[in-house]
């Protein structure tokens, strides 16, 4: 690891790119801590801490909501643009035909959302705020229609400086520069929640720390584990003539991951837990008694902490399952083996190879979407139970942590091996 480190510090400009990424982080947290302009956030920290489910989406906007700073939509935005571009593809022909077209078809793409980005964060920050006026403490004072459209345009402003930031990082190839937002977003919480539980720490309870302590480092090593593992399907090419020289007749594996789709299952499981409580958040303020009933009613259920794991779990799974269909199909794989020449031994070239290759998916997609699952609900059984509540860290930031820290270390990897490459 060591040497590792320094041969990364010896090679000068993929040092500078680690450097540029860490500036770029710190202007991100720089802007996270510069508030709107006009707004008391001084009671808006208790609230989003008192609130589990705000305090979810405050965590992923690095406390730039509890901060009601610039940047306190964060990339939620983006995020949601991207995911509807995404599930765009499968229904619209013309988006599924630039999908094809490499990386020029990707490069309109994105263009696209980051067009569709700009309306919803208007929309969203809409949202944040009527929610904010219409609580019971009034953290909100009431806008006119001029202060609201400002505060709309800096809050947009300061997602689409997000995104900017983000491409930054990515040019430079050492990470993706959205999910290293995220992640920088959600570590700057664990110093203060690591100082908190000394602060108020019970020496009578050290055991049950003790316990919490090394039950995240097993689930740290179990996410490792779930995000590497593979089934390695054998691939057998025949040998074919052209002219005076033999091709194929090479045997080979096809790498089906367990976990094919990564944190996305998570980020889908948490928009649509957020979306039910938002809802019943405004329908607080209707006149009507039996629609403030069910609103209260829908707000106390999903902080039943036994309701809200269960539907995470069970959230997290079916979305593992609907998000690896959108993104791996067995059929096209099966086509382009055939043309390839390829076979798996024992398995019939074309269809018979497409079922083949979807059903070992989806048993090996059961140990992967059940393992997300645990993992997301894993703390929010532990902490209650072993007493540990200073140190609210959760399984979705836990997979997103590992998940970006493995992959900008996989990045920074092939740098070092292209170098290598280029110094042969």
């Amino acid at each position: 690891m060591f040497n590792k480190l320094k041969q990364v510090w010896k090679i000068k400009d993929l040092r500078n790119s680690i450097f540029f990424v860490f500036f770029i982080l710190v202007i991100f947290r720089i802007a996270a801590h510069i508030p709107i302009p006009n707004i008391d956030v001084s009671n808006l920290k208790e609230f989003f801490q008192s609130n589990q489910v705000l305090g979810l989406l405050n965590m992923l906007s690095g406390g730039g909501m509890e901060r009601f700073s610039v940047v306190a939509l964060g990339i939620g935005p983006y995020i949601t643009a991207s995911i509807i571009f995404q599930l765009l593809t499968m229904v619209i022909p013309a988006l599924e035909a630039l999908t094809k077209e490499g990386e020029s078809g990707q490069h309109k793409i994105n263009q696209y959302t980051r067009i569709a980005t700009v309306p919803l964060a208007l929309l969203q920050g809409y949202a944040m705020i009527t929610l904010l006026r219409g609580s019971q403490q009034q953290l909100l004072p009431q806008l006119n229609f001029f202060q609201l459209a400002t505060i709309l345009l800096i809050m947009a402003t300061g997602t689409m400086f997000l995104v900017w930031l983000g491409e930054l990082i990515s040019e430079k190839k050492v990470g993706n520069g959205i999910s290293l937002l995220i992640f920088a977003g959600i570590i700057i919480d664990y110093p203060a929640m690591i100082q908190r539980t000394i602060v108020v720490f019970d020496p009578s309870k050290i055991v049950n720390l003790l316990v919490f302590i090394a039950l995240i480092i097993i689930t740290v090593a179990g996410i490792i584990f779930v995000s590497e593992a593979q089934r390695n399907i054998p691939v057998s090419y025949a040998k074919r003539i052209r002219g005076m020289k033999m091709y194929g007749g090479t045997d080979t594996y096809l790498p089906l991951r367990v976990n094919q789709v990564g944190m996305i299952p998570i980020i889908f499981a948490i928009s649509f837990i957020l979306f039910p409580p938002l809802i019943a958040q405004f329908l607080l303020r209707v006149k009507y008694l039996f629609i403030q009933n069910f609103a209260h009613f829908i707000i106390q259920l999903f902080q039943n902490q036994v309701f809200y794991a269960a539907l995470y779990f069970f959230l997290v799974v079916a979305f593992t399952y609907f998000y690896t269909s959108i993104v791996f199909h067995p059929q096209q794989i099966a086509d382009n083996l055939q043309k390839q020449g390829g076979f798996i031994p024992g398995i019939r070239p074309g269809l018979n190879t497409g079922e083949y290759l979807s059903n070992v998916s989806n048993r090996i997609m059961l140990a992967g979407a059940m393992s997300l699952g645990i993992i997301a609900v894993l703390p929010l059984i532990l902490q209650p139970a072993l007493g540990i509540t200073t140190f609210a860290i959760s399984g979705a930031s836990l997979i997103i942590v590992v998940s970006v820290v493995i992959e900008t270390i996989k990045q920074i990897e092939s740098q070092m091996t292209m170098r290598e490459y280029e110094g042969l």
